[in-house]
């Protein structure tokens, strides 16, 4: 029926056809109703249809960029956690160490950043479990601060006898930055009137007579310029963010003096060293001033080491020397007519220390079979050389040997070393032999088999005894602090000056070797030093208790420096 008017042409009585006309006017009208509901309906699936494949959009991109952080992070990782030895130096790990962290933990917040507030999601995510904190030092002194409720009555029932029954703790660690304040010292006078005589408690003795710096300050300015390695033009603006003058040129005759009166402590550091039958040697170059030229010029710092294997209770030493030149003179010089196994490295200077002297004697020299092993690695990262590889698997089981051994006596490290290293030295000659003479002359690889050949002698030694070291990483480690510091005070000022900065590295590195805290053990000394009888300078040394009583057991009664 397509319209009202076709009712007309049939034959139904007047009432019929009327409420036939409503019944499908009103189906006419719900289908119309329908339609437009219809039409509604498509127009929302529509727009519901773009809302969607919009929040598509923003998930994908979002995948997309945590996909890419997360590639960035594990790239990070690698480089922070993955095998360092030999991929960057240790001066360069240190440097780049805070950035790496800082990295890590910006991408890891942006990734959960990312992930937690993904579009159309109606649920909270729960957060990723994290590793718990390291607990605080013990030995830090506590401040307590205590949070108790504004009232005593329950916020629900509003009752008043409410019980306690325990306690939250959180600690969180706190610094206070350098502070200064003005000790004040009083002393009282009383005059005695018959004899009119002044009695006043005398001033008590200092390292600097007059000066205005307490021994506090004084250490705080060596340990900042020489361990923190803060030139004291840096020390002058922190004093100067608190409101306080101090100026690098009365900084640097505190500095000064102090070294002057130090400097009996490192002669006597250094004829401990020298009793020693077993040292290692290094050398860093240190720009120097030329004011002359108006330009720096190269001199070094030498590093000579104690031999941590020597006993368990001697001290650790290292003596830093400063010198304008490499020449071997100079290690010569300071070594004087000490004799012993030293080891060092493959420089020429060290050379005429191993010829016999006219009475037949000479250093024994210990070759590092570290630099070896640096040889082999810069092979392998430069062509992936499988000989170089070969050589490297070699040297790391003589180093696991090692490890087997740290913890072992003298005695029973020669065993040891006996029975596993010499036997693995031997085939590792073998097989060096083997392969120089199947590689052409001038090669990479040649050279790197020729070092290891012509050094052999110096580089087995360690493995008859128990108690010659495998290599010379001890030294190099302390030299790296210096080798970094450098690079913020640029130049040392004189050859005095370097004079001066080895000594008191030398002070402050052996406290470190020893397990000591540097600027406590500083504090200790200048106070006690102006009064401190020259036949008890051992015990003012940077050594523990220990080590000071295995010293005066082992030296005759009252033994002069």
């Amino acid at each position: 029926m397509k319209s009202l008017a076709e009712l007309d042409h049939l034959d139904l009585d007047p009432a019929a056809k009327k409420h036939v006309a409503t019944l499908v006017q009103s189906l006419l009208d719900q289908a119309e109703h329908d339609a437009q509901l219809l039409h509604l309906k498509e127009a929302e699936i529509q727009e519901k249809n773009t809302l969607i494949q919009a929040k598509d959009a923003a998930i994908k991109a979002k995948d997309f960029k945590i996909e890419a952080l997360t590639h960035e992070l594990a790239h990070i990782r690698r480089m922070r956690y993955g095998v360092k030895s030999e991929v960057l130096s240790k001066i360069q790990q240190d440097l780049f160490e805070e950035t790496l962290a800082t990295d890590l933990a910006a991408i890891e917040a942006e990734i959960e950043q990312l992930a937690d507030k993904q579009p159309g999601d109606t649920v909270a995510k729960p957060k990723r479990p994290r590793a718990g904190r390291q607990p605080l030092p013990d030995h830090l002194p506590r401040i307590e601060i205590r949070h108790e409720p504004e009232n005593c009555m329950c916020g629900k029932c509003g009752n008043t006898d409410l019980v306690k029954i325990g306690e939250d703790i959180t600690e969180q660690l706190h610094v206070e930055p350098a502070k200064f304040s003005v000790i004040r010292h009083i002393r009282s006078k009383y005059a005695c009137r018959p004899c009119e005589t002044i009695i006043a408690e005398p001033i008590p003795a200092a390292v600097i007579d007059g000066g205005m710096a307490t021994v506090a300050l004084l250490v705080w300015v060596m340990v900042s310029k020489y361990l923190d390695h803060l030139p004291l033009y840096r020390l002058e603006q922190i004093a100067a963010r608190e409101k306080v003058i101090l100026a690098r040129s009365t900084m640097a005759e505190w500095v000064g003096r102090v070294g002057v009166a130090l400097q009996p402590l490192v002669d006597r550091l250094i004829w401990h060293l020298l009793q020693g039958k077993t040292l290692l040697a290094d050398e860093t170059p240190v720009a120097q001033l030329d004011p002359g030229k108006g330009k720096t010029r190269k001199a070094y710092l030498w590093a000579y080491r104690s031999n941590d294997l020597a006993g368990d209770h001697l001290p650790r030493i290292i003596v830093f020397d400063y010198r304008k030149g490499r020449s071997g003179e100079y290690a010569r010089q300071f070594l004087g007519d000490w004799k012993g196994h030293l080891m060092v490295d493959d420089y020429s200077g060290y050379k005429a220390l191993f010829v016999n002297n006219s009475c037949g004697e000479s250093c024994i020299e210990l070759a590092c079979l570290a630099h070896v092993r640096r040889k082999f690695y810069d092979l392998h990262q430069a062509n992936k050389s499988p000989m170089a590889w070969e050589a490297l698997q070699r040297i790391a089981t003589l180093y696991a040997i090692e490890d087997e051994g740290e913890k072992m006596s003298m005695a029973e490290r020669k065993q040891l070393r006996v029975e596993k290293s010499l036997p693995h030295l031997q085939s590792f000659h073998d097989w060096l032999n083997l392969k120089r003479g199947n590689i052409a002359d001038g090669s990479a690889a040649a050279k790197a088999l020729h070092y290891t050949l012509k050094r052999w002698p110096a580089l087995i030694r360690y493995a008859e005894t128990g108690h010659l070291p495998i290599d010379n990483n001890s030294t190099e480690n302390c030299i790296r602090p210096i080798a970094v510091g450098r690079r913020n005070w640029l130049f040392a000022g004189s050859e005095r000056a370097g004079q001066r900065a080895a000594a008191i590295q030398t002070l402050l590195g052996t406290a470190k070797l020893n397990g000591l805290d540097p600027a406590a053990w500083l504090k200790d000394t200048l106070e006690k030093l102006p009064i401190w009888p020259n036949s008890r300078i051992d015990e003012l040394l940077p050594f523990t208790a220990e080590q000071i009583e295995t010293i005066k057991q082992s030296l005759p009664k009252r033994s002069t420096w």
